[in-house]
């Protein structure tokens, strides 16, 4: 017995017509009385008397129907709410972003989507890791970079890019390198969030891409901590804009290096394959991506 014929066997029994049933699923007549006749067949018995001016339920009919009907209106709940985890807009969502982001800009972002949603809960975790996403059960992550896991849907949110700095006392004791050879000779505090690279520092200049090798007495995978010892005057630091983009507006620390572009790294949505992204997580996401759009030039 095909489930779909037990539901339209229901839909002729609540509305005692073939036609009136037959418009209602949208079928013609002809097409859904024959869909009954197939359904009796399978089952062996019948289940409509047919006359030309009414229908009546058989035993057996009586019997299905009282049975389909439950069935019929379980698979329509079952259908309602697994359609409720793509459109429906409530729920929890869990989600990792970096410490940088999650503190400066995406704190008030994420607060003012909730306002928007009271019915989806938002849970930030903040970290620089690369999370296991599916391993953790986490729905989204926020990363900026190189991605290596092919396994995870990324979506472009905007480019972060990096600035050379350090406060305006650092820069009156030991003066401002005119270029990235002159970097050797001063204290460059390391942002060693990445697995590499941490203390080769890479530009463009003239057309041509190029990286110095700094060293200095203090190294963190904290930005704020690293941002903290900038402003104290300790050193010079290689940070993405977003991190000191106030501090520079304030003049308590200096852009160096005017002539060197800095590096430019994709600020990415992950979350893992599938074919249907549930609407909370699209509305998030965009929600996200214009936030960094609306503070662009923090970046």
């Amino acid at each position: 017995m095909n489930a779909s014929d037990l539901s339209l066997f229901v839909r002729v029994a609540e509305q005692g017509s073939f036609n009136k049933a037959a418009k209602l699923v949208g079928l013609s007549t002809p097409a859904l009385s024959k869909r009954i006749s197939k359904l009796e067949q399978d089952l062996g018995v019948q289940l409509i008397h047919r006359t030309t001016r009414r229908l009546n339920l058989t035993e057996a009919g009586e019997s299905l129907y009282v049975s389909g009907k439950n069935i019929d209106g379980q698979v329509s709940d079952a259908i309602a709410n697994v359609s409720a985890f793509r459109y429906g807009l409530s729920g929890t969502i869990k989600m990792s972003v970096p410490t940088i982001s999650g503190e400066l800009l995406l704190a008030e972002a994420i607060a003012e989507f909730c306002q928007r949603h009271p019915n989806i809960k938002v849970d930030m975790r903040l970290e620089n890791d690369f999370v296991d996403l599916v391993g953790e059960g986490l729905d989204l992550a926020i990363r900026t970079g190189i991605l290596e896991d092919s396994s995870l849907i990324a979506q472009p949110l905007i480019e972060s890019s990096w600035v050379v700095c350090c406060s305006p006392q650092y820069l009156n004791q030991h003066g401002s390198p005119e270029n990235l050879e002159a970097l050797k000779q001063h204290n460059c505090l390391a942002y060693t969030y990445q697995a590499k690279g941490s203390f080769d520092w890479r530009f463009h200049h003239q057309g041509e891409e190029k990286s110095v090798r700094i060293d200095g007495n203090f190294a963190t995978n904290n930005a704020q901590a690293l941002r903290k010892a900038a402003l104290a005057g300790f050193g010079i630091v290689y940070v993405p804009k977003c991190c000191v983009y106030e501090d520079l507006q304030q003049g308590t620390l200096i852009s160096l290096l005017p002539d060197y572009q800095p590096r430019r790294l994709g600020v990415y949505a992950l979350y893992p394959y599938t074919k249907y992204l549930p609407e909370k997580l699209r509305l998030l996401i965009d929600h996200i991506k214009n936030s960094y759009q609306e503070k662009k030039a923090y970046f």
